[in-house]
């Protein structure tokens, strides 16, 4: 029989996907599949469980949100393994999981992955992490990981919205300096920057998906410019809500590997969680690092 290893976050969003777990190893096990299940206990769980049970399983599922998928994703990529990943999302924005266009529903989450084909990724290298789809710094940043699990559950991406709102409010400016392997750099005062693989960032802002293949070798860099006026801010939320990336207030680039140069101060997040901010920063595209699940259609 076939071997799959679940990975299950029982705290994650709203515990939605808690009440259905027997119906979905019994999806699993209709397909042929005999289960090892694991739930996550604190932060890295995943990583860990992920790493230590990959070879040995021919699928992994993923239950949780964007971060547990995260953990998962970084146990593999950490071994070397090739070992498919299917993703039932269960978490307040689900970020990854709109990308991916996978249901909502848990149920018919694990259906599509018993039915499903593994399709290869790219993941991102940030220093000593990982990240599937974003890392991000300044406004909508900290929401991501200030904002209370309870807030996040009763509001959804409301509360990351207003949270953001306020933070653009106080015009906060950060000073970066972005080198593209292309020698393009960037460089100004920025209130917002992200580099991505994702056409949902944060659940407030979206990208195209016309221009984004999360499977080319490419990150695509967006950087949105300091305003120096009502007039500019103005500008600038146009920009954001008519995904006018050639407007004067955004730098938008593609690139495999960037240098950061900021303030060691300036913290990012990956995939909405927390990560300390560095002077240097490398941030690297790693190619079909990870085998994902979709569906056959």
């Amino acid at each position: 029989m076939k071997k799959l290893l679940l990975i299950m976050n029982p705290a994650a969003g709203t515990k939605k996907a808690n009440p259905h777990l027997p119906e979905i190893l019994s999806v699993f096990a209709r397909a042929g599949y005999v289960c090892l299940s694991c739930m996550t206990q604190k932060r890295g769980d995943g990583t860990e469980l992920a790493a230590k049970y990959a070879g040995w399983a021919d699928l992994i599922v993923c239950i949780g949100g964007d971060g547990t998928f995260n953990e998962v994703i970084s146990g593999v990529v950490r071994v070397g393994s090739k070992t498919p990943i299917g993703y039932i999302p269960a978490g307040s924005t689900n970020d990854f999981a709109s990308s991916l266009g996978l249901p909502k529903n848990v149920i018919e989450a694990a259906q599509y992955i018993a039915a499903g084909h593994p399709q290869p990724y790219d993941v991102g290298r940030f220093r000593d992490r990982y990240f599937t789809y974003v890392a991000s710094f300044g406004a909508f940043t900290k929401t991501s990981y200030a904002t209370s699990q309870s807030v996040k559950n009763a509001l959804g991406h409301l509360a990351y919205v207003l949270g953001g709102i306020k933070e653009i409010a106080s015009l906060h400016r950060y000073h970066v300096a972005v080198t593209l392997d292309s020698g393009v750099r960037e460089e100004g005062d920025y209130i917002f920057g992200a580099v991505s693989n994702s056409t949902s960032v944060g659940g407030i802002l979206t990208l195209d998906p016309k221009i984004v293949d999360m499977d080319d070798g490419q990150f695509e860099l967006l950087l949105v410019k300091y305003p120096g006026s009502m007039g500019e801010l103005a500008e600038v939320i146009r920009a954001l809500t008519t995904q006018k990336y050639d407007s004067p207030s955004l730098v938008f680039r593609s690139a495999s590997r960037l240098a950061v140069t900021a303030d060691p101060g300036m913290d990012w997040t990956l995939d909405g969680e927390f990560a300390k901010g560095s002077a240097e920063i490398e941030i690297e595209n790693l190619h079909s690092a990870v085998n994902i699940i979709v569906n056959k259609q």
